[in-house]
């Protein structure tokens, strides 16, 4: 047997899962949760970074948005092939290459980031962040492949929030910094975190594992994209990941514009959002797996929605902390999102597989073939999802050029979350759209 490389897993058999299967996967999950959450504060420090930014490098709001933007969508677009390289390479073997890699912006913002920089070179240094933002793609794909069907919303629910939890980290570093060294010395961050990338790659080196029964399949991400479920959850994670991820860029920016806070001051409160939002995940996660995914979902969006409205009655009013418990729901919901939906997607596809074998199909190749397109639909899932980030920096800055008031791109969400919250019921809870012959099935996978 190759070395690192693991030639039997069945975690679906409790005899295998209790005697070998539980110890190995939890092992890889907490690795995985290391290396994804340094993943996250790389991708996401140029929420921080922004703040640094002051009159000696004569950028303007619109430009800083610019520089939120940019990561965002370079992770988003870079989650695809970070999924599938999970199956090419071995899980352990890219969360090494996908660690090491979060050296490369550290190094390019300690050489760049002085006053009298050109915004097109903060750009393309911010761009190459991105590549922070597809581990989580291949982090997720590969705890899902580790862990039994009952316990995957728990165990991807832990492994993203671990892994989100790194946007609340970063900035609360941040926040350390300007109030103890001042907004001029930023590389500080770099210094913290280039050390503890080492680490992670060395710890995934020595400690993880590949599955050799993952294959690289390219039939099950094209039986992925023909598969009607795969966009629905698409439009949901929008709602929910991408909701989170924009509001961690975009938060921060948002006070200093809307209530004229300074860096120090805005930095006291950016962290608060994503780190509620990270750690109530997992719950998410436990809930869809004890009272289903899309029943989580539906009133996630609900609660969404809510927090919408607050936003736009204290933004009217000048009231900050209403605004901030506005958006304090609108993290809490997307974290609890976060996790069902997830929860949602090997749910829905291993439902499909055991309604085929009650009708006479072959159980081990339907569930085989349940996990093959699941892993795939994750990573595209993620990767359409994480738009919604783009689109959230987008909405926020051109409300501000347009109106000076980030009220008109708030609405703009508060409609989106009513379509998730319509497309939830209409799909996965109407009694005419799920059958009850089939209802039954979908409860107990956790749909």
């Amino acid at each position: 047997m190759r070395k690192h490389w693991i030639e039997h897993w069945e975690p679906e058999n409790e005899q295998f899962w209790a005697s070998t299967g539980k110890k190995v996967a939890t092992r890889n999950l907490w690795l995985s949760i290391f290396a994804e959450h340094l993943g996250f504060s790389v991708w996401t420090m140029w929420s921080v970074l922004v703040l640094f930014l002051g009159k000696d490098y004569g950028f303007s709001p619109a430009d800083k948005f610019l520089l939120t933007t940019t990561p965002a969508l370079v992770g988003a677009v870079l989650r695809v092939p970070y999924t599938f390289a999970v199956a090419r390479f071995g899980g352990r073997n890219w969360t090494i290459f996908s660690a090491s890699l979060l050296i490369v912006p550290c190094i390019l913002i300690g050489i760049v980031l002085e006053p009298g920089v050109s915004l097109s070179t903060l750009i393309v240094v911010a761009a190459v962040a991105g590549v922070g933002g597809g581990n989580f793609a291949s982090s997720m794909t590969n705890i899902n492949t580790f862990y039994p069907e009952r316990l995957k919303g728990w165990a991807l629910g832990l492994n993203a929030g671990g892994g989100n939890v790194g946007v609340a980290v970063v900035q609360l570093l941040g926040l350390a910094v300007i109030a103890t060294a001042g907004v001029g010395h930023p590389k500080i961050l770099l210094w913290i975190y280039v050390p503890l990338v080492v680490l992670a790659a060395l710890a995934a080196t020595l400690y993880m594992d590949n599955l050799a029964t993952v294959r690289n399949d390219k039939g099950a991400a094209r039986l992925a994209l023909t598969q009607s479920h795969t966009w629905t959850m698409a439009v949901l994670y929008i709602g929910t990941f991408g909701s989170f991820i924009g509001y961690s860029f975009a938060f921060g920016q948002v006070l200093t514009n809307e209530f004229h806070k300074a860096p120090l001051d805005a930095a006291y409160w950016t962290f608060i959002g994503p780190l509620v939002g990270s750690l109530i995940r997992p719950i998410g996660g436990r809930l869809a797996d004890r009272i289903g995914g899309s029943i989580v979902t539906f009133w996630t969006f609900a609660a969404m929605a809510a927090g919408c409205v607050l936003v736009i009655v204290a933004g009217t009013a000048h009231s900050f902390p209403l605004y901030l418990a506005g958006f304090l729901v609108l993290f809490v919901g997307s974290g609890v999102g976060n996790g069902s939906t997830y929860k949602m997607i090997p749910a829905i596809f291993q439902a499909k597989a055991r309604g085929r074998i009650a009708e006479g199909a072959d159980e081990q190749a339907e569930l085989l073939t349940a996990r093959r397109i699941s892993g795939a639909v994750i990573g595209l899932v993620s990767a359409i999802g994480a738009l919604g980030g783009v689109f959230i920096n987008i909405a926020f800055r051109q409300s501000f050029l347009d109106t000076g008031s980030g009220t008109a791109a708030v609405l703009g969400f508060l409609a989106f979350y009513a379509l998730c919250f319509g497309v939830t019921w209409a799909v996965y809870l109407r009694k005419a759209a799920v059958p009850e012959s089939t209802r039954a099935v979908l409860t107990t996978a956790g749909v």
